[in-house]
């Protein structure tokens, strides 16, 4: 398995081995103690999977309290895949990483605790699929404007399909800084 650590810190890409020949492949796409030594030491208790067509958006999403980290990856299909920090007080408040996530490359995105995260789908459909290190909590839960020109996120698409959540997202300089995770 290679780690890479991204400018972000916490934020890694994981491309786990894969054996593969004509019938098709096997990876291992969590195994504890393996990533705990690349320094993913939390504990995912949810693990969810979605389903969406080409050109659909989803995130930027986060919630604060109870904030998830997310252990991301394709099962079918491609999606351009984004972390943005929002910790109030991090030196890279506001930045982003991007990562191109496919069926094919079999990455693996880790977006830790206190980070925005969304995607687009840039194939026919994409599955797909995430661990969480926190349960999901509606009334914790906020979305982050897609095309928030201060994050300068160069999305390779123009026209997403958004839900309306996703619609009446705020920029992160609209936020109030007490309802966005600290750094620490």
């Amino acid at each position: 398995m290679k780690v890479t650590e991204s400018k972000l810190q916490g934020v890694k890409t994981i491309e786990p081995q894969v054996f593969g020949d004509a019938r098709g492949y096997f990876m291992e796409s969590w195994q504890q103690d393996r990533y705990k030594e690349a320094g993913i030491k939390e504990t995912f208790i949810q693990s969810n999977v979605s389903k969406s067509s080409r050109g659909v958006l989803r995130g930027l999403h986060f919630q604060n309290p109870n904030p998830q980290g997310k252990l991301v990856y394709v099962l079918s299909g491609e999606v351009y895949d984004v972390a943005v920090d929002i910790r109030v007080g991090s030196p890279t408040f506001g930045q982003h990483e991007g990562i191109v996530l496919s069926e094919n490359n079999h990455k693996q995105f880790y977006v830790p605790e206190g980070f925005a995260h969304g995607f687009c789908v840039l194939s026919e459909t994409a599955t797909f699929a995430y661990m969480c290190t926190n349960y999901y909590d509606p009334s914790a839960e906020a979305s982050l404007l897609w095309n928030d020109d201060d994050l300068a996120i160069d999305w390779p698409i123009d026209s997403p399909s958004l839900s309306d959540k996703d619609n009446k997202a705020l920029k992160l300089k609209d936020f109030n800084r007490s309802k966005l995770p600290i750094y620490k």
